[in-house]
């Protein structure tokens, strides 16, 4: 992208981290907001969402001569709606130049009128003439306002939707105006682009490949099946990147027998289809039947017997694929079920990659996972748009199994970690100490993270929604240490934590947010 020429007031075409250009205007940033350092970036403000962004200057366009170009390459809903706010705007200021311009016209008095009247309507047409050719009079895309603070007017002729951009809204919106510095950080740690090498074979997805360019979405037909919280964000972004999609859920099924419980299911599952057949997917009826039809077919399920009864199961996976047909697990299971699964695959011709990620809903919503994958190379590399628009990193891992070892592994470090926070917050309590200066005290030092600041929030608030199940977590620490046992090693810190969770679902805590670990200590 190029931005020769562009200065504020001006429409353009911005790139935000892994999503596609978006038509946005040039403003002018928050006084405290500061601009990056060494950094050629104009600030952006992005139409049909709230977000507000320094985009640098070759990730910027001007609008209308790249309209044509831009309207073709992306087709969603969401997409459309931006640039149909784009054209109210526009319709907007054309009707406010031409009621000035007429205004000026009819400020000139007429012939024979007082002196004291002509010289007034000498100087409303001296006013008007002057104004016509203001810059702030213009068509946004084409002004040359200098740079400086905008007119008032910009800070409310972008509309705004909650819709694009999950967390970014969040950014825009609050961030900006509460902590401005904090919302540049993570929006420049969101656009950073990996300088290191690893020694693994990996993509380094979402934002890093798009900054440096569009993610060209595969032309593969894709499959997904299961749309709990998980599996619904990695489709919505599937979507907005301009993949073919074809879901299929057990609620479209629930009244027939054999309805398979996806990851981390919610109450609003029942509409779940047909929101996202709204935005471009098709339905499939069954397992076999979107096996059958794609090139390569998703699953993200809730555990090992879920996992296998989708394949094995009445109209199950194994009954649509045949040779060349890519099958690829991102349910958290045991490498045994993995082994088993990848093993009915390839003997019918198909071709498996087991994909866990490490997440939880709201980084699947933005897109933000770490895809850790194993097995068939080839199909890795198939999946590379794929994993780009559901994740920030992917990881090869090589042989079907260690992805499946390192996502209990990863699991279990993490739910421990939760168990020692409750552990902290509630310790803190019982011995009069503020549980708020703990979490204060905590973020000052080696241990502050995202995951610690939410979950004590979580506690503080008594509010544990869930964004990772409780169930869940506990499912993969039961795994984990099976996993240490099948090797002869300990693993006494994942065995403790593991039984305050048991203790927590015995309160009735399983369908809450795993920080919901916290009442097994209070109760």
């Amino acid at each position: 992208m190029a931005a020769v020429g562009l200065r504020q007031g001006d429409l353009v075409w911005g790139k935000l981290g892994r999503y596609p250009p978006w038509p946005g205007k040039i403003v002018n940033p928050p006084k405290d907001l500061k601009k990056p350092r060494g950094k050629k970036c104009l600030f952006v403000k992005f139409f049909g969402t709230e977000d507000h962004a320094w985009i640098k200057v070759e990730q910027l366009k001007p609008y209308h001569p790249h309209k044509e170009e831009m309207t073709k390459v992306n087709k969603g809903k969401r997409f459309q709606q931006a640039v149909d706010a784009v054209e109210e705007f526009l319709k907007k200021a054309k009707a406010k130049e031409q009621s000035n311009e007429e205004k000026g016209k009819g400020a000139g008095g007429k012939k024979g009128e007082g002196r004291a009247k002509k010289v007034g309507g000498e100087r409303k047409r001296k006013s008007s003439d002057s104004g016509s050719h203001s810059p702030q009079k213009k068509s946004r895309d084409q002004s040359p306002r200098k740079r400086g603070r905008p007119p008032k007017e910009d800070k409310d002729e972008l509309p705004g939707d909650s819709w694009l951009l999950h967390s970014h809204r969040t950014l825009g919106t609050e961030m900006i105006l509460k902590k401005p510095s904090v919302t540049y950080q993570a929006i420049s740690k969101r656009l950073k682009v990996s300088e290191e090498d690893s020694g693994s074979t990996s993509i380094q997805a979402a934002d890093s490949t798009a900054i440096n360019g569009n993610i060209t979405p595969t032309d593969k037909k894709i499959g997904f099946l299961g749309l709990g919280l998980m599996g619904s964000g990695i489709v919505s972004n599937l979507l907005k990147m301009g993949h073919s999609v074809t879901v299929w859920n057990r609620t479209a099924e629930k009244k027939t027998a054999g309805g398979i419980p996806s990851e981390v299911w919610d109450q609003d599952d029942s509409v779940k289809c047909d929101l996202f057949i709204q935005e471009g997917a098709l339905l499939g009826r069954t397992p076999a039947e979107v096996v059958s039809t794609c090139d390569i077919t998703f699953a993200c399920v809730a555990d090992p017997k879920a996992a296998k009864d989708l394949v094995l199961g009445p109209s199950g996976v194994l009954q649509g694929i045949r040779p060349g047909k890519c099958y690829v697990d991102m349910s958290t299971v045991d490498p045994e079920t993995v082994a088993e699964v990848a093993q009915v695959i390839v003997s019918r011709g198909g071709r498996f990659l087991e994909a866990p990620v490490s997440g939880n809903q709201q980084l699947s919503n933005d897109g933000m996972l770490v895809i850790l994958a194993a097995g068939d190379q080839g199909v890795y590399e198939d999946c590379s748009s794929c994993f780009q628009a559901m994740g920030k990193a992917s990881f090869f891992l090589g042989d079907v199994g260690n992805a499946a070892r390192m996502m209990l592994i990863l699991n279990m470090v993490q739910g421990s970690f939760m168990a020692t926070i409750a552990e902290g917050m509630t310790l803190a309590q019982v011995t009069g100490q503020s549980q708020q200066t703990l979490l204060d005290i905590l973020n000052q030092g080696q241990l502050a993270s995202v995951f610690l600041d939410q979950k004590c929030q979580n506690i503080l608030q008594g509010n544990f929604k869930p964004d990772f199940y409780l169930k869940y977590i506990q499912k993969d620490l039961r795994l984990a240490i099976s996993l240490g046992d099948s090797v002869n090693h300990p693993t006494p810190m994942a065995a403790a934590a593991n039984e305050v969770y048991k203790r927590a679902k015995a309160l009735d805590q399983s369908d809450n947010d795993m920080s919901a670990v916290y009442r097994a200590y209070i109760h």
